[in-house]
């Protein structure tokens, strides 16, 4: 099970890696572009407020946002990103009220906070992973390098190469992932796991309207698979590593996700699910899963 107690730098706490809309100032909202689809009811470019965008920085169709045809906010999270930028980077200055570089400056730097904070999440969770152990004190460094790298000023932010740093985490995580799910035992342990085993790796598959239901994925690297409107109903992923998969549409009803690690929240609100999921306890049951039922 993992360890939910594990060591973080100072002043980092796992809260801090959820979006707070309350200490931030709509940047995603305004910074990011989006078009008009089935995820977003108009074009917006970057830079350019969304017209839902309220004075005060709130949403004016908050409640209504998949009537509405922008299903695409509803999946998304800065994980703690905005408020970073918002509250630290830019010490609690407005982008309404400063000038108009300021406000380009704010818009240049969230997006590359943004990956920081998704990669603080990814590593916090890897140093939750009893199994992955052995390179706790490599994960340890990587978290506070990666946190170090988002308190630089902005000029350097947006000056950084967060492709290069993601690469070198990504080593990291691979190994953390190989190391989990080498101790999850699956439905099938005993004489069929030999048969499943050349399974287990299914990094970057073609999944997209798969049928899957009551599948034994447990312990399966799903990192990057493509799951779109996959049904996964009653399905195992318990210990599978989810990072990167594109779930949108997928059915996680009644599926068992028990372990199932760098499963993100934002991946949650893009799939189906009931109240009989099983989730872990790092991300929290979506609101329009029960609705459904």
């Amino acid at each position: 099970m993992p360890d939910q107690t594990a060591d973080l730098p100072d002043g980092l706490h796992r809260s801090d890696l959820r979006g707070d809309c309350a200490r931030c100032f709509g940047l995603c909202c305004v910074a990011l572009p989006f078009a008009a689809s089935s995820d977003f009811a108009l074009d917006k470019p970057a830079g350019k407020p969304c017209p839902n965008l309220q004075g005060d920085h709130r949403c004016g169709i908050h409640a209504q946002l998949r009537q509405k045809g922008f299903t695409g906010c509803t999946v998304y999270d800065c994980f703690g990103a905005g408020q970073k930028v918002s509250q630290v980077t830019f010490d609690g200055q407005d982008w309404r009220a400063g000038s108009r570089e300021d406000a380009r400056r704010m818009f240049e730097v969230f997006p590359v906070v943004r990956q920081l904070h998704e990669l603080l999440w990814y590593l916090t969770e890897a140093l939750t992973l009893p199994a992955a152990r052995s390179v706790h004190a490599d994960l340890r460094r990587a978290l506070e390098r990666t946190e170090e790298l988002t308190l630089l000023p902005p000029g350097e932010l947006t000056a950084l190469d967060v492709g290069a740093h993601r690469q070198e985490v990504n080593v990291l995580l691979l190994r953390t992932s190989e190391l989990a799910r080498a101790e999850v035992p699956g439905r099938n342990a005993g004489k069929n796991r030999g048969r499943n085993a050349g399974k287990r790796d299914r990094r970057g598959a073609d999944l997209i309207g798969a049928r899957l239901r009551g599948a034994d994925l447990s312990g399966v690297s799903l990192r990057g698979a493509y799951l779109i409107a996959a049904d996964l109903t009653g399905a195992d992923l318990r210990g599978a590593d989810l990072i990167g998969a594109d779930l949108r549409d997928a059915d996680l009803t009644d599926a068992d996700l028990t372990g199932a690690f760098f499963l993100t929240q934002p991946q949650l609100h893009a799939a189906r699910g009931s109240a009989g999921t099983r989730l872990p306890k790092s991300v929290t049951r979506p609101v329009h899963w029960t609705a459904r039922g």
